[in-house]
């Protein structure tokens, strides 16, 4: 019987594979603020910056690559049930072959209706040569497509399905995650009592709780490579 193995991922999880960081240093904020482009407000007042903004997110995809985290990451569905938790709106984690991928923030690659977001019936994955749109290209209601992206300020309806796993956790492992955004960080308190926890992180990160971390001070692909020689005999 294999073990559940649950993996919460954040920003720094990509960052080797060459995606920008919104909050470090030098990261997207720092040119973008967030009020402008990832809030519903900002989008109400420039639909077209909000747009613009995500079809060059979306073209990034493009020059990039899943890391070796994310490959090992894959890899593990071979010796555990593996369910990825990201806070990432890209797609690297499926690109490296994992089969059950939660996205708690959207992805870069859908698009939705600007009236009702999350009506399944206008929620459109792009293909590559569809990754620019534009002002006027219409949802199947008739409103303008908006990028399929959970902004600060709106609902994360993925959080109930992602708390479902966790709470079935055997293993916990998170990565590259600073722990400050909730509800994402809050899914450490569902993970059962007897459960082993992991952070894989170069730099320190506070987890808000009490119960004993295995750390691993290492980015995502190295990271991921000592926690495979750990869990996998």
């Amino acid at each position: 019987m294999k073990k559940n193995l649950v993996v919460l991922t954040g920003a720094g999880m990509s960052a080797e594979s060459g995606i920008s960081t919104f909050r470090d240093a030098g990261g997207l904020w720092e040119q973008y603020p967030v009020e402008q482009v990832a809030t519903p407000e900002g989008y109400a007042r420039n639909p077209e910056l909000v747009i613009n903004f995500y079809n060059e997110r979306r073209k990034q995809l493009l020059d990039v690559q899943p890391n070796d985290g994310h490959r090992g990451l894959a890899a593990m569905e071979q010796d555990f049930n593996v369910t990825v938790v990201t806070q990432n709106v890209d797609n690297l984690h499926e690109r490296a072959g994992s089969t059950h991928v939660i996205h708690l923030h959207g992805e870069l690659t859908k698009v939705c209706s600007s009236r009702d977001p999350y009506n399944p019936h206008y929620i459109r994955e792009l293909k590559p040569e569809e990754y620019e749109v534009h002002i006027g290209d219409k949802a199947g209601d008739g409103s303008q497509l908006r990028p399929f992206i959970v902004w600060f300020g709106e609902a994360v309806p993925e959080i109930e399905t992602a708390v479902k796993y966790v709470e079935k956790a055997d293993i916990f492992v998170i990565i590259g995650t600073s722990m400050n955004v909730y509800p994402a960080a809050g899914l450490l308190y569902y993970v059962p009592a007897g459960a082993e926890v992991y952070l894989i992180d170069p730099k320190p990160v506070d987890t808000h709780s009490d119960r004993p971390v295995h750390v691993i001070r290492k980015g995502a692909s190295e990271g991921v490579r000592e926690l495979r020689g750990l869990l996998v005999p």
